[in-house]
């Protein structure tokens, strides 16, 4: 229990007199330290939550959730197990090939989906992901492109591009890639620059004959209603396709997810050093104020005050200016936290500076999530 006189003690070794200038100014820099490094550790922490979420939100919501590729029987999509229909929203049949798409005198590589046109809106990519089009058409000799890829190859509703198909026809002199002409029906914006700019989807069927592919090839696309839980529901489709090879979201960015965390346990570890040397210089304050206190406590002990006591008023000294820091730190961090994006774009406006690239980050803004825990 902490009496009156403690508190009044304390409180008045808190205000520095004029000739221990020097001791209020190792408590203000003890206390801009702890504020600087608790903000710092919040908002990076923030930030890294943020981009591990909405990376998950784009990789789930452009990928496949679980992928059950066949090795010789084909999947039917109706004699799937209930099991399956009553953790999935959306069961879609595909097939992919990779091209090159030839725009006038530029050509890039890229990835071609081929889903049946009414599959092709189920995507959850196409949730408000639609820039301009109709995600409704996906016939014969039409393709849907990525925001990216149409700025790279400057193309627009109803443009034609001509792809190469990595598939040969045998011709008189020879085996050619196959070529086909197709019409821009869409423009999606998944939020991810990446598969933006290498991604294309074209009809299933055209797909199959455009780069010979078998109907026993197609893969099942299993969209889950929690795509979080992903370990536990991969066993269950395991289990009814037990000859099947089987991969999800998680596999297949296995590594990136990885090497987030690593980053993240880190920068958490680097961070926390900030605070640890702040700490170390209220010790070194308070060791300063106990050497000019000497004769105060002296008094305080001739008055009768017990040495418990004279210890609990350094104690609170310190405890005061740690606390008092740490609150102001968790005030700034989560409102830089909250705020980082209007920041990111006050900065990058001002100053002309591209503070994070999307060709880099996969994401067109800055995220950012608080956890009470990870501020606890």
């Amino acid at each position: 229990m902490i009496s009156t006189l403690e508190k009044k003690i304390t409180f008045r070794f808190l205000k520095a007199r004029k000739k221990d200038g020097f001791l209020n100014i190792i408590s203000i820099f003890s206390f801009i330290g702890i504020s600087l490094g608790v903000a710092v550790l919040i908002i990076v922490m923030s930030v890294m939550n943020g981009f591990r979420t909405e990376l998950i939100n784009k990789i789930v919501g452009f990928n496949a959730h679980i992928t059950v590729d066949p090795y010789q029987k084909k999947i039917e999509v109706d004699e799937i197990n209930q099991n399956i229909k009553n953790i999935s929203k959306n069961l879609i049949l595909s097939n992919s090939g990779e091209a090159i798409i030839i725009k006038s005198d530029t050509s890039k590589g890229i990835l071609l989906r081929g889903y049946k046109n009414n599959d092709f809106s189920k995507l959850e990519i196409f949730d408000g992901g639609i820039s301009s089009g109709n995600k409704e058409i996906l016939l014969k000799n039409y393709i849907s492109i990525g925001r990216e890829l149409s700025f790279t190859l400057n193309l627009d509703i109803g443009d034609s591009v001509t792809i190469m198909s990595t598939a040969g026809v045998e011709t008189i002199i020879g085996n050619l890639p196959k070529q086909k002409t197709f019409l821009v029906s869409s423009i999606f914006e998944s939020g991810m620059a990446e598969f933006d700019n290498n991604i294309a989807f074209i009809n299933l069927k055209t797909l199959e004959e455009f780069f010979n592919l078998d109907k026993n090839d197609r893969n099942l696309e299993i969209y889950l209603d929690n795509p979080q839980k992903i370990e536990y529901q991969k066993l269950i489709i395991k289990n009814n396709f037990p000859d099947e090879f089987i991969y999800t979201w998680a596999d297949m960015n296995k590594s990136l997810f990885s090497a987030l965390k690593i980053e993240r346990n880190v920068m958490f570890i680097i961070l926390s050093l900030i605070i640890i040397v702040a700490a170390f210089n209220i010790i070194s304050g308070l060791t300063i104020l106990v050497k000019n206190k000497t004769k105060d406590i002296a008094i305080l002990k001739s008055i009768g005050v017990l040495n418990n006591s004279i210890i609990k008023i350094f104690f609170l000294v310190g405890v005061i200016i740690g606390t008092s820091a740490t609150l102001f730190g968790i005030l700034l961090g989560v409102t830089f936290a909250i705020y980082v994006e209007n920041i990111r774009e006050f900065l990058s406006t001002t100053f002309d500076l591209t503070l994070f690239p999307e060709e880099i980050y996969f994401l067109s803004t800055m995220p950012s999530e608080i956890e009470i825990s990870s501020i606890f």
